[in-house]
């Protein structure tokens, strides 16, 4: 189709100059350039023909700094919540290693970790929290990547303690593909699951923003964790099963 096409069209003109300019010494890199990554997604999102939407649930304002922790189910998370929120994330290292989107992505400020390396993930741990205090928001993923279209059996500990630590709230979004199967990444390539997305049966993302939770009312990170889990197993319930 021809918006389509156009869709496409200007997603490659904004790649070019996001591509030559990821070359520059980080510190002539910002918040502007972080400002053109936000547009850039949004344009791969109109690319992919994906219709993302937005749903407040939230009652209470979205607090001025905020961890965000989301389920995640697809490789379009990457880039379908910085374009709804100023956020940096949370990939793991062979996102670095995608060809342009890697590179771009990394100059935007997108934070890497070695899951399976415990060094790995102390120094991540560290960048969020240089990243934090510097006045930026991140979102990770507590389930510790891609393991289904369900919610894990269990949520990693590392974000909840960090906001107990810091007293910065944890802002909650529930992800739902209406087309399960044809978002959900499992050994596809990334070349395989764009045209995947791009043929969908049913196009139809939903991110579900709802309030966040005020680090001061849990005692330890556990307690914490298996709260906001259950929080994502009720949303689950309401709107996949």
């Amino acid at each position: 189709m021809l918006w389509h096409m156009i869709a496409w069209l200007e997603l490659i003109l904004l790649t070019l100059p996001l591509f030559v300019l990821s070359f520059l010494p980080g510190n002539y890199l910002g918040r502007w350039y972080t400002r053109l990554f936000r547009v850039w997604c949004r344009s791969f999102v109109r690319a992919l023909g994906v219709n993302l939407r937005l749903h407040q649930k939230n009652r209470q304002p979205i607090p001025e700094r905020f961890l965000m922790v989301a389920n995640h189910p697809s490789a379009f998370e990457d880039i379908g919540l910085p374009a709804l929120f100023e956020v940096d994330c949370l990939a793991k290292h062979e996102v670095r290693d995608w060809w342009i989107v890697g590179r771009i992505s990394a100059a935007a400020g997108t934070l890497f970790v070695v899951r399976d390396s415990k060094a790995s993930r102390r120094q991540a741990v560290t960048n969020i929290e240089t990243r934090l205090e510097s006045g930026h928001n991140v979102v990770l993923y507590p389930e510790g990547g891609v393991k289904g279209k369900r919610i894990h059996d269990r949520f990693h500990y590392g974000v909840f303690d960090i906001s107990l630590r810091t007293g910065i709230p944890i802002l909650p979004v529930f992800i739902h593909y209406e087309a399960q199967n044809d978002f959900y990444w499992s050994d596809q390539s990334l070349p395989r699951k764009i045209l995947d997305l791009m043929t969908t049966s049913n196009n139809r993302a939903n991110y579900y923003l709802y309030d966040a939770f005020d680090p001061g009312e849990f005692s330890d990170k556990a307690q914490y964790a298996n709260h906001v889990r259950d929080c994502f197993l009720a949303w689950q319930e309401k709107y996949l099963e």
